[in-house]
C-alpha cells in the first residue's frame, strides 16, 4: 500500500465517522423534538455522504469499503457516547418503596431540592401495601436522584421510567437548589 492509499483510508474512516455521529445526533435531536440543529447535521452528512459513496464505489479492493464500515462502527460509538453526556430530556420516575417513613423522608428531600413529587398509597402484587414516589426529573439529574434515594436508605427500589415529551404547568423538572 502507498502512503497516499494509507492516508485516504485513514480520511475516509474519519469522515465516515464524523458523518455516524452527526446521524446518531440528528435521531436524538429529533426524538427530543429539537428541530433546528437538525436541519444542519442533515445538510453537512447528505454533502459527506455523497463524496464518500463516490469514493468507495469508484475504489478497487475491499479497503475503502472496510475503512467506511469501520467508521460507521466508530461513529455510532462516539455519538452514543455524547449522547450520555448531553442527556437530553425530562424523565418521570415512579419509585415504589415498601416503607412509609423512608417514603416521606425521600418525597421531603425532593422536594426540599425544588424537585416536583406527588406520593400515594398503592398496592403491589397480591394487594400488599406499597408506597409510590413519582417524581419529574431532567435525564441530566437523575444521579441526584440516585443520590437522594442513597441519602434515605433506599436501595434497589422499583423503578418506573417513562419519558417525556413536554412537561407544562407548576411542574418542576429541574433542581432549584445550587450543588
Amino acid at each position: 500500500m502507498t502512503q497516499y492509499l494509507i492516508l485516504t483510508l485513514i480520511g475516509l474512516f474519519l469522515v465516515t465517522a464524523l458523518t455516524n455521529v452527526f446521524a446518531t445526533l440528528k435521531s436524538i435531536l429529533m426524538a427530543k423534538k429539537i428541530m433546528n440543529p437538525v436541519y444542519f447535521l442533515v445538510f453537512a452528512d447528505a454533502i459527506i455522504f455523497a463524496t464518500v459513496v463516490g469514493k468507495v464505489t469508484s475504489s478497487e479492493g475491499l479497503h475503502f469499503a472496510v475503512a467506511y464500515a469501520l467508521g460507521k462502527t466508530l461513529g455510532v460509538f462516539i455519538g452514543n457516547r455524547i449522547e450520555e453526556q448531553l442527556a437530553l430530556g425530562i424523565l418521570e420516575v415512579d419509585i415504589f418503596l415498601n416503607n412509609k417513613n423512608r417514603m416521606v423522608a425521600m418525597a421531603e428531600k425532593l422536594r426540599e431540592e425544588g424537585y416536583t413529587v406527588n406520593n400515594f398509597l398503592a398496592r403491589g402484587n397480591n394487594g400488599d401495601r406499597r408506597y409510590k414516589v413519582e417524581v419529574v426529573i431532567r435525564r441530566k439529574e437523575f444521579k441526584v436522584l440516585e443520590d437522594i434515594m442513597n441519602e434515605c436508605g433506599v436501595t434497589n427500589p422499583t423503578l418506573k421510567i417513562k419519558n417525556l415529551n413536554k412537561v407544562e404547568g407548576k411542574i418542576t423538572a429541574t433542581r432549584i437548589k445550587t450543588v
